[in-house]
């Protein structure tokens, strides 16, 4: 069976950091999710500029892999998937402007929608069944988040506990058909009993296409945010051991674990469920909030070139979306296919 590794990965933040305080000076202390731990405020995010988009993230995220493998070798890509947490427009997706940009001529160029903050997961496996059933021998994975400094930022969602959480900006993977990080297997899970439990209010009860004054927002409720934390502190870690059975390790072997990271205790629940120190488990929540899909590729980034990755270790990532209608994780052995920058 062909081998597909996750050869290289980068990553990209818009602009200066955002300090909490650009929220908590405007902050309603009559929302009743406000002492939530859903809604426990990092320090700092970033956020994308009025003039940036979700194409212009993942063209510089891509950068650093120009750089690392030439610029030849990754218009050459076969396959090309991305995520748009908040789509520029409606209709289309990022793919097709950032082929174009980048220069790309791929075989397949799919946008995908439906796994959220655990898309790069589900793109691996996409790509990863790609490249062994096909003539197509490397693969772009593109994660773009970009609602921080878009709906967030509204003057009346501002006010919220929820406005405070996310931050911006993009991911890439580059996967080929070689032996060098080889992915050994994903678990992912499609959870159609939750599928539309994830909402977006409007208070007037318009459409958010049709014309009116009130601001988008995620409709979270008391009993809804209950649920995400019962779902999410259950999925993550029920795909990661089901992962971890399937290439016969224990959950305790796991040199490095990567999730999305929607909050703190989300972060501490996985850890401890799975016995894991918190070494083994670096986030940039503190630094860049909730990055949606675009967390674990940035992460991993991170923690590679911060020399928290050694060869032949075992990499984990792991996550779930929305309200729970999807789950995924993915294990990589490391091999040293990302040179530090």
């Amino acid at each position: 069976m062909t081998t597909v590794s996750l050869t290289d990965v980068a990553g990209y933040l818009p602009g200066r950091p955002v300090p909490a305080e650009f929220y908590t000076e405007y902050a309603d202390a009559e929302d009743s999710l406000r002492d939530s731990p859903m809604f426990r405020i990092p320090p700092l995010r970033h956020h994308v500029a009025a003039d940036e988009t979700n194409v212009d993230m993942i063209e510089r995220a891509v950068q650093p892999l120009v750089e690392r493998h030439g610029r030849e070798e990754i218009r050459a890509v076969d396959v090309l998937l991305t995520h748009s947490q908040l789509p520029d427009i409606p209709f289309v997706g990022a793919g097709t402007e950032v082929a174009r940009r980048l220069g790309l001529k791929p075989q397949w160029l799919i946008d995908v929608a439906n796994a959220g903050c655990a898309s790069f997961i589900q793109m691996i496996e996409l790509a990863r069944t790609i490249l062994t059933t096909t003539d197509a021998k490397t693969a772009l994975i593109c994660n773009a988040q970009s609602a921080a400094g878009q709906l967030f930022t509204q003057s009346d969602v501002r006010r919220l506990a929820q406005a405070a959480i996310p931050g911006d900006g993009a991911g890439v993977g580059y996967l080929t058909t070689s032996a060098g990080a080889p992915v050994l297997d994903v678990v992912t899970r499609h959870i159609g009993d939750y599928g539309g439990d994830m909402t977006a209010v409007l208070d007037d009860g318009r459409k958010y296409w049709e014309p009116g004054e009130s601001q988008l927002r995620i409709g979270f409720t008391e009993s809804g945010i209950a649920q995400v934390m019962e779902r999410g502190n259950r999925l993550v870690p029920e795909v990661v051991t089901d992962l971890c059975r399937r290439i016969e390790v224990r959950t305790a072997e796991i040199d490095l674990l990567v999730t999305n990271q929607p909050n703190r205790t989300f972060l501490q629940n996985w850890r401890e469920s799975l016995g894991l120190s918190k070494d083994r488990h670096p986030d940039t929540f503190d630094s860049c909030g909730n990055l949606f899909g675009a967390a674990i590729p940035i992460t991993l980034d991170r923690s590679i070139r911060s020399g928290a990755v050694e060869d032949g270790g075992l990499v984990v990532l792991g996550g779930f979306a929305h309200a729970g209608d999807f789950a995924g994780a993915a294990a990589i052995r490391w091999g040293g296919g990302h040179r530090a920058a």
